[in-house]
């Protein structure tokens, strides 16, 4: 009895000893406490997403791959899986298992080794949110005694769903919605018992479990966690034999990029990051909703490509990438392995030449794959010299390929292609007139190989196609479409520039006297600068700055008149975009709404619209990416707007301009007259009318001195779009070519224009984005008058025939005059005026 009383009080005195302990430790560890309740309203660091307008995901930014999810949203399975394995008295215990501890102290005890953990899912949420993982006690106290405050403030439920949507779980995912997608590429509900069980085994270690870096260690673990979840009921032995019977199939998966536009989403990101910083942009989980349409964005980005690839090949084959062996041909398996270390550019993939048959090659690809070349694909290769020289046509696929050489090959859609990594650049942007929405956008054939976005920051002479602007303050001159501009030589030169600079015809042709409509449809030179002379340079200059242009871009002599401006292709597409909607000088904007983690709008955009205010107190804004509160969006044409609100944009030209420049510009691809009498010419874009068929479209072509930059720029009925095609090296001319593609001469020789180096990528582009869109009829506003004129003069006529065609003019501007029978062109311009205007 004595012993036994010792013995009594010595356990009272240690357990009071205990308790004191634990009182003095808590008060020690207290002032460094964190609030626990934080988590009742915490930010779990989510990533940056930028989608399309129709939902599309873009790109991802952010170090953490995070999908948050509520707990119901997690199938109960994996729920039970992380609980049998990680704390399966979670539902009983207060944040600390005692059962646990005195289990992991009798293993600690009996083996000497730490092979039982003794952290709850509670500490380990306490450990995940406040503390480091230093192996200290007073860390480990800290940890208890936080555990113990979660307890006290969330519910079980609660704890659970942090710990599931914070849990880091490798390879940068965070969460069991994020593990889901990055090992197996699924939603979260898809998974299957067998991959449930390998997530809820990663906690433990992350790394050295890891399916992708260590797949054994992986399977063994997860057989672990489905035997504990048959130890505890919550799979049966049957469930528990299938499930151990599968495979391993995870594999790394990037973010579910359903939409590869890198360009424009690394506008949207520097938009947040300038806006937000670089810490909140990147882990508040902002979802960026832009104005692009994943539908015309990929047609946009391939009819680039496809333009790019067509003029490369026009210039010849400028050789294998490298050479992989000369003498005795390595294994297959080696040549693999030398093709795997190749990343493909866009659908350029890496091949190597195995045998050489005539006209045609077998190669090897990266996937081990043996593939045939036949000559459709071989033929086009003619030896590249210089941009302006090719050699030979080849007769054979041994005057193009050695075996042994490293290739690129593309499939075109109808066979495999000997290709090349293009050398040109090229950009293209196409806006909705009616409040300036860019719906594509393509700064480069491959942001992989450059970053430089041409749309917004490659400043290049816009050649020809300035000529509508200059025309447009011409028709608010008082010219009009009939208007006779005399098509000769200009004698008298233009002395600003300190050289007699006489600006000259491409082609060095003359027609004399020409109607303005002409004159803009076949791009006449000489035309646009008398025109300026007539309008004058200071309301020349004037007129292109109402349209978007920087007045600092615009040179002050006669050149302007020709495209010497360096401008963006974003500035085009909006200028163009003027004739397109009436006159309305709409701002371009690419982010339509903002929002965070929850869903909630934080950010929606407010754009200038393509219609007159129902009353005089709405004012355009000079701030193209202003947000203020939402606005009722409608495809509706801009006749229809009037009942909108918001913010409208300027109208810098009348609706009577507007639509005389725009069935001009119908001319350029359409021509005029009649073939069938001798009369018929065409416009500098017939090729457009050949491939679209289709009259409500309307476009300009564009071409510098010695073909350095091309452009081509037009809209149709629903969309307003700019292709251009140069090289980012401004020196380097484009060239010419003797030959298409195909290695046969066609209407495609000759100097690289407007035309045909850029307009063929907006032929395709149009074409493939108005499949389907109601081709319109051209309704003339109020104020427009419709007049049957002579084709020679511009003046009335009374003829019916080829000679004469109806026009539209302003009302009052229309020809007061009939041409007499007896005229000639001796008599038509004898109140001609002094000025070069009619020389």
């Amino acid at each position: 009895m004595k012993w036994l009383k010792r013995i009594v009080i010595a356990l009272f005195s240690l357990a009071l000893l205990g308790v004191g302990a634990i009182v003095a430790a808590y008060f020690y560890v207290l002032p460094d406490l964190p609030d626990v309740s934080t988590l009742k309203n915490v930010q779990l660091q989510t990533p940056l997403r930028i989608y399309s307008s129709d939902g599309k995901l873009i790109s991802q930014f952010g170090e953490k791959r995070r999908i948050p999810l509520k707990l119901e949203e997690v199938p109960k399975p994996l729920l039970q899986a992380f609980l049998a394995t990680e704390d399966a008295r979670f539902y009983e215990h207060g944040g600390i298992d005692p059962v646990g501890v005195m289990r992991a102290a009798i293993v600690m005890l009996t083996t000497g080794e730490k092979k039982q953990g003794a952290s709850t899912i509670t500490m380990q949420v306490a450990r995940n949110f406040f503390l480091t993982r230093d192996k200290t006690i007073i860390r480990k106290v800290k940890e208890i005694f936080i555990s113990y405050h979660i307890e006290q403030l969330l519910t079980k439920d609660e704890i659970l769903e942090l710990y599931v949507n914070r849990i880091y779980l490798g390879q940068r995912a965070y969460g069991v919605g994020a593990a889901a997608q990055v090992y197996f590429g699924k939603n979260v509900q898809d998974l299957t018992l067998s991959e449930m069980s390998m997530i809820a085994g990663l906690p433990k270690a992350p790394s050295t479990l890891n399916p992708i870096t260590s797949p054994s260690r992986a399977l063994a673990r997860r057989n672990v966690v489905l035997m504990r979840m048959n130890e505890v009921g919550y799979i049966s032995k049957a469930e528990y034999q299938a499930a151990v019977q599968e495979p391993l199939v995870a594999k790394y998966h990037g973010a579910e990029i359903d939409l590869y536009a890198p360009y424009i989403s690394e506008m949207a990101r520097d938009y947040m990051v300038q806006k937000y910083g670089e810490e909140e942009a990147y882990t508040n989980g902002y979802n960026v909703y832009t104005t692009i349409s994943s539908e015309q964005q990929l047609l946009a980005q391939q009819a680039l490509r496809n333009n790019v690839y067509a003029y490369d090949e026009r210039h010849g084959y400028r050789g294998p990438a490298a050479v992989l062996w000369t003498d005795a041909k390595p294994d297959d398996a080696q040549i693999k392995a030398e093709l795997a270390k190749i990343t493909p550019v866009q659908e350029l993939q890496p091949a190597a030449i195995l045998n050489i048959d005539g006209q045609q090659a077998s190669v090897l690809t990266a996937k081990g794959e043996t593939k045939i070349i036949k000559w459709d694909g071989l033929k086009w290769a003619r030896k590249f010299i210089t941009d302006k020289r090719q050699g030979s046509v080849p007769k054979s696929a041994s005057d193009i390929l050695k075996v042994g050489e490293r290739i690129w090959i593309r499939d075109n859609g109808q066979y495999l292609q000997l290709s090349q990594v293009p050398e040109v650049a090229s950009a293209t942007v196409a806006l909705d007139p009616t409040n300036g929405a860019i719906r594509t956008l393509v700064g480069g054939y491959s942001f992989s190989q450059s970053q430089y976005n041409r749309v917004t920051q490659a400043k290049r002479q816009l050649g020809s196609n300035i000529k509508p602007f200059i025309y447009a303050a011409a028709l608010e001159k008082g010219f009009t479409l009939a208007t006779l501009i005399n098509n000769a030589p200009i004698n008298k030169p233009d002395i600003s520039q300190g050289t007699a600079w006489r600006p000259k015809n491409s082609p060095d042709i003359y027609g004399g006297p020409t109607r303005l409509r002409v004159g803009l449809a076949q791009s006449i030179n000489v035309m646009s600068v008398r025109a300026m002379r007539h309008i004058g340079l200071d309301a020349a200059i004037a007129e292109l700055t109402k349209f978007g242009f920087d007045p600092n871009d615009l040179p002050r002599n006669e050149s302007l008149a020709l495209g010497s401006p360096s401008v963006t292709p974003l500035q085009v597409a909006t200028a163009f975009n003027v004739f397109a909607n009436g006159g309305f000088l709409v701002e371009p904007y690419y982010i339509e709404r903002v929002e965070d983690s929850f869903g909630n709008v934080i950010e929606k955009a407010n754009p200038t619209l393509a219609c007159k205010p129902n009353n005089g107190s709405m004012q355009p804004s000079s701030d193209p990416m202003s947000f203020g509160e939402p606005t009722t969006q409608t495809d509706e044409p801009v006749a229809h707007c009037f009942e909108q609100t918001g913010r409208y944009a300027p109208q810098i030209i009348s609706e009577q301009t507007a639509f005389l420049i725009t069935e001009a510009l119908k001319s350029v691809i359409w021509g005029g007259g009649d073939w069938s009498k001798g009369t018929g010419w065409q416009g500098t874009a017939w090729r457009a009318a050949q491939l679209i068929k289709r009259h409500d479209i309307a476009g300009k072509t564009g071409t510098t001195n010695e073909s350095r930059d091309t452009w081509f720029s037009g809209f149709g009925p629903t969309l307003t779009s700019t292709f251009w095609v140069g090289f980012d090296d401004h020196g380097r001319q484009l060239g010419r070519t003797a030959w298409n593609s195909n290695g046969e001469k066609d209407q495609i020789t000759g100097t690289e224009a407007g035309a045909k180096t850029a307009g063929p990528g907006w032929n395709e582009f149009m074409n493939n984005v108005l499949k389907g869109v109601p081709e319109t009829t051209a309704i003339p506003p109020e104020g427009i008058v419709s007049v049957r004129i002579d084709l020679a003069t511009g003046k009335l006529t009374r003829k019916t025939d080829y000679t004469s065609a109806f026009e539209y003019f302003i009302s009052g501007t229309e020809p007061k005059e009939y041409i007499s029978e007896s005229q000639d062109e001796n008599n038509l311009f004898i109140d001609a005026p002094t000025d070069d205007l009619f020389q």
